[in-house]
């Protein structure tokens, strides 16, 4: 019970602080919004903020898609093969996120398209993503995290969503797109799933 309670706590800080940073970055500008100014809107200390975030970036970058992702993956039957049940999962995510989720979402990717810093580490993130992946599909496969199909396909997997989400130049800010958006992420996994026929 009490480690139920300390989790609620330490993802209610965590929303705030991004919460607190989002308003800051619209109302001053990324650039001109510090750490601290952040965690002072946020009541906590910058080293709080930095437990959370260990960059400035990291906060526009790091939400819990990767939590939803793999929740939803492992809740996919066993017979379903890699890619169609991180398919699955994906179309399973969209349909959980509200519309306020999806009003963050298109702030972020605004600000990852528009902010330099924010889009070189973007590729950082990408790679985690990889990693992260390749464990959720090792562990449905009974393989270690490190065979090479294992990495292959998960690289394969984020391969093919940057393709879709990196073209940054093809983004806008209404719903539309953002629903555009996973349905082409589903459709090019449809291709990979089907050996990328062309």
């Amino acid at each position: 019970m009490q480690g139920g309670l300390r989790e609620r706590k330490k993802a209610r800080t965590r929303a705030s602080i991004r919460e607190h940073a989002l308003r800051l970055f619209r109302e001053n500008g990324y650039q001109r919004t510090t750490v601290e100014q952040i965690a002072a809107a946020a009541e906590v200390s910058p080293s709080t903020f930095f437990r959370y975030f260990p960059t400035k970036e990291d906060l526009v970058l790091q939400d819990d898609m990767d939590t939803r992702m793999i929740e939803a993956f492992e809740r996919q039957p066993p017979g379903l093969g890699p890619v169609a049940a991180v398919r699955a999962a994906t179309r399973e995510v969209f349909e959980t996120y509200t519309e306020a989720d999806l009003d963050v979402i298109r702030e972020t990717t605004a600000l990852t398209m528009t902010v330099p810093e924010v889009r070189a580490r973007a590729m950082d993130e990408f790679a985690r993503t990889i990693s992260v992946i390749g464990e959720a599909l090792a562990k449905r496969a009974g393989r270690p995290a490190d065979d090479l199909a294992v990495r292959t396909t998960a690289g394969a997997i984020i391969g093919v969503i940057m393709s879709i989400t990196m073209p940054w130049e093809d983004w806008s800010s209404d719903r539309r797109t953002i629903e555009d958006m996973f349905e082409r992420i589903d459709q090019a996994l449809a291709l990979l799933e089907a050996g990328l026929p062309l």
